[in-house]
């Protein structure tokens, strides 16, 4: 299963991702994740959403520079060594990670690595082989928060 990330180039200034939450939030399209890396003057706006067609369609259409990606959303052990038991099997097919980030489904339990990489066919056959659970679209779109208690 793959799921799509949109990347977004923008200008590094105030206001260049207000814009892109304005627009998103207007059409009422949820982002699920996010990151932003700069260097310089620039940056690169990495996000799933729940409907990432719609979005790219969208952002394009206000003349953002965006670019829409195939991305697998792993799940892992939210423990100790969980994000390394998968890194070791990516590392030893000779695998390459061009782009990554995570996030916790529910705390002690399962997260989310989302990865961009070289051979993205032969990465999911690796994983489904080693017995990863992967998420398209619909279930990263559908991850019920953790609900926890404020005291």
């Amino acid at each position: 299963m793959t799921a799509y990330q949109l990347s977004i180039f923008a200008e590094n200034k105030p206001g260049r991702l207000a814009k892109v939450t304005g627009l998103l939030a207007k059409e009422k399209i949820n982002i699920r994740a996010t990151t932003i890396a700069t260097s310089g003057d620039f940056g690169v706006i990495n996000l799933l959403v729940d409907d990432p067609k719609r979005a790219h369609k969208v952002l394009s259409k206000e003349g953002l520079t965006v670019s829409l990606k195939e991305v697998i959303a792993v799940v892992i052990d939210d423990k100790p060594g969980g994000l390394d038991n998968l890194i070791q099997v990516l590392t030893k097919e000779n695998i390459n990670i061009e782009n990554a980030y995570g996030f916790v489904i529910e705390s002690w339990k399962n997260a989310v690595f989302v990865v961009e990489v070289d051979r993205l066919e032969k990465t999911q056959e690796i994983l489904k082989k080693n017995g990863f659970e992967t998420l398209d679209t619909e279930s990263l779109s559908a991850i019920e928060p953790f609900h926890y208690i404020k005291y």
